[in-house]
């Protein structure tokens, strides 16, 4: 029986802008978890299937030859959901 060898270091020492993009999209998914009260329970479930799906294949898309605007495409499109950037701009400290 044919055996296969397989690279078994974690996702994030093959790829290390992986696990960043991953942090990212964690802190998004946190936020979500906040605004919550304030969408429809069908859009939350839309975002997190989306969420779900991109950190899923998060190490293909980073490998892709234009992943650092793909990724920070989808990053801004769930910004605009969730608002993080705005918590974090240090311009809107109050």
């Amino acid at each position: 029986m044919p055996r296969f060898v397989t690279d078994s270091r974690p996702i994030s020492e093959q790829h290390p802008v992986t696990e960043f993009y991953r942090q990212e999209f964690i802190k998004h998914q946190r936020c979500l978890q906040q605004h919550r009260p304030y969408y429809s329970d069908t859009a939350i479930t839309n975002v997190e299937t989306a969420l779900t799906r991109i950190m899923d294949e998060l190490e293909q898309l980073c490998v892709k030859d234009n992943a650092d605007q793909l990724v920070s495409s989808l990053l801004k499109q769930f910004d605009a959901v969730t608002g993080l950037s705005a918590r974090s701009d240090t311009k809107h400290t109050h």
